[in-house]
């Protein structure tokens, strides 16, 4: 139950009561009013925005028509109050049925509050991480993942079919340098005297296995072919171990991937056949969205692949982007951007609806040649959606940390994941929005307090199981299953704080919505925090006025409702830290 999209259709109804005209003498048009809940919880329940974005196609003063629509509304039984704020925003207070209502609603559903009953939510796509395929990852790639996997799984509760997508970048140089750099490992593992990693290759200690694995099943072998011989023999063992690497540092952080696509696949030409990037040009030309012709030089830094010289080019400011795009240098090959074409193609055939990228924010200027590619590749069938996700600072009580030697130049994801462990680190690059900066310290995420967010949530969490646990053990003999607490006489939560706490039950679901709608996975962590915080002030209420306390023993079905209640608020927070991957334990130590 949607109380928000309820209420709304019953301001609508009111409106069409009143039976009004626009000047043309038509039905004003109600799609945008909204009843929303107010700023500021003493100006009642909920709002409506009703009379003042119909005045104007009225021809009538906001506030004339907003005592019009408040003498309709005064007959809805569940609307016990009304109030024209301002010039002419209508203020509502519900009867208490109304929340009963609603927690009757999350006592049936339990985990399914919030999800869409039925959904024709588009097929979609999320593609994010991503990193190239040349060492573990490392701290700069823990956000894009964080984010991207959290906003899968909103998409996924809001009813959509979603993949989770992963692109390897194995068809660059980087690839080949990853494989001299394992050749040199594999020599010293030979017992070679290596010295200091030469420049251009990569330096980290991840490597040494790779070379003790080819010493293993190659022996000395390798040594003695020359190396356009071993180079592909240990690029596919590099590429594969590093593969291996990835998965299981994206497994610490419980990030999982249903799909891991080669970029290399795009270049491939089976049995003489054309690729795909052959197959997405002809594609481009067929629309006349191809040319042969130059380009000026990018302000700022050129790019190492810009030539001043005639390349097949995309036409790629016809569809919002700030210049045309090359495809295909001078010389014949093709550019990166290229197979990044060729990659959105090959979505769009498989049938996504909507493709979401979640890139680092270094990938700045991509979001309008990606989108510039959507909307030619599909003449605008698809919505391409890109998320940015701002750099994370690691600190220690405030200092910077330092440097990693196992990577040789940076620090690893799994060196943040094994101190902290998957829930903290997944919560607080949750609790800030993807474009705005993060300040992640290992202390302050550790900490068992109210400061800390991940913890006052799971504290929440944690709280009503162990209230659950208390009545089992004051109320021995009493029915504590689900179909007991549904059964419950909820009338009789009264209280004010217990109407609060449902009243932000409520909001769950429009949250769902609105988070999945606007692709923003953090909101669901800023609406946990806020749940959390009410329960947690009305438990401490509770200590000081005894009458308040969810258990009561002297009163069963009174403390059948709190139980109820607490039921319910338990199942919401679960619901909510599913969603960004965070567990919800039933007791902290």
């Amino acid at each position: 139950m949607n109380i928000f999209a309820d209420f709304t259709l019953r301001v609508k109804n009111a409106l069409q009561a009143i039976d009004l005209k626009d000047a043309s003498g038509a039905a004003p048009d109600l799609s945008r009013v909204v009843v929303e809940a107010p700023r500021d919880p003493a100006h009642g329940d909920f709002a409506t925005n009703a009379a003042m974005v119909l005045a104007k196609p009225l021809g009538m003063k906001p506030r004339d028509l907003a005592e019009q629509l408040v003498v309709k509304l005064d007959e809805d039984p569940d609307i016990t109050e009304t109030a024209i704020a301002g010039p002419g925003f209508i203020n509502m207070r519900v009867a208490p049925a109304v929340w009963h209502r609603v927690l009757g609603d999350v006592l049936a559903l339990r985990d399914q509050f919030g999800a869409p009953a039925q959904s024709s939510a588009p097929k979609v796509n999320v593609e994010y991480v991503s990193a190239n395929p040349t060492g573990p990852m490392h701290v700069g790639h823990i956000r894009g993942a964080v984010v991207g996997d959290a906003l899968a799984n909103l998409l996924t509760y809001a009813g959509n079919l979603v993949v989770k997508e992963y692109y390897i970048n194995d068809a660059g140089s980087q690839i080949e340098t990853l494989a001299r750099s394992a050749f040199l490992r594999y020599r010293e593992a030979l017992g070679e005297e290596i010295g200091v990693i030469p420049n251009g290759l990569y330096p980290g200690d991840y490597l040494k296995p790779v070379g003790a694995q080819l010493k293993e099943e190659f022996g000395v072998s390798l040594q003695e072919k020359d190396e356009s011989d071993w180079l592909p023999i240990v690029k596919e063992r590099a590429m594969a171990a590093m593969l291996d690497l990835i998965r299981e540092d994206l497994a610490a952080l419980g990030v999982s991937h249903e799909v891991f696509f080669s970029e290399k696949s795009l270049h491939e030409r089976a049995n003489g056949n054309e690729s795909r990037i052959d197959h997405m040009l002809d594609g481009l030309r067929s629309k006349g969205l191809v040319y042969e012709g130059t380009l000026p030089p990018p302000k700022g830094q050129v790019p190492d692949d810009w030539e001043d010289r005639e390349q097949t080019l995309f036409r790629a400011s016809d569809f919002g982007d700030d210049t045309d795009r090359a495809l295909k240098k001078s010389d014949g090959s093709y550019t990166y951007f290229a197979a990044d074409v060729a990659y959105f193609q090959d979505k769009f055939e498989r049938g996504f609806q909507e493709t979401i990228y979640v890139l680092g924010a270094d990938h700045g200027g991509y979001a309008k040649r990606l989108q510039a590619v959507g909307k030619a590749i599909s003449d605008g069938k698809t919505d391409v959606i890109v998320r940015f996700c701002q750099l994370v600072k690691l600190m220690r009580d405030g200092e910077p940390v330092k440097m990693s030697k196992r990577s040789g130049d940076f620090i690893t994801l799994r060196e943040v994941v094994d101190e902290v462990g998957s829930d903290p680190v997944r919560f607080m690059m949750l609790f800030r929005k993807n474009d705005a900066p993060l300040d992640f310290d290992f202390k302050k995420v550790t900490e068992q307090s109210k400061d800390n967010p991940v913890f006052y949530v799971q504290y929440g969490h944690a709280r009503c199981c162990s209230v659950m646990r208390e009545a089992n053990e004051k109320l021995a003999g009493l029915d504590l299953s689900d179909n007991s607490l549904n059964a419950a006489d909820l009338t009789l939560l009264e209280d004010s704080g217990e109407l609060e706490l449902i009243a932000k039950m409520a909001e769950w679901p429009k949250l769902v919505a609105a988070a999945a709608e606007t692709h923003e996975p953090h909101r669901i962590a800023f609406y946990l925090h806020d749940l959390a915080s009410s329960l947690h002030s009305h438990w401490n209420k509770g200590k000081d006025l005894p009458h308040l306390r969810f258990i009561i023993p002297g009163n069963v079905k009174l403390t059948l409702a709190r139980l109820a209640l607490v039921r319910g608020i338990s199942s919401v927070i679960s619901s909510g830290l599913a969603i960004l991957g965070v567990n919800a334990p039933e007791e902290m130590r």
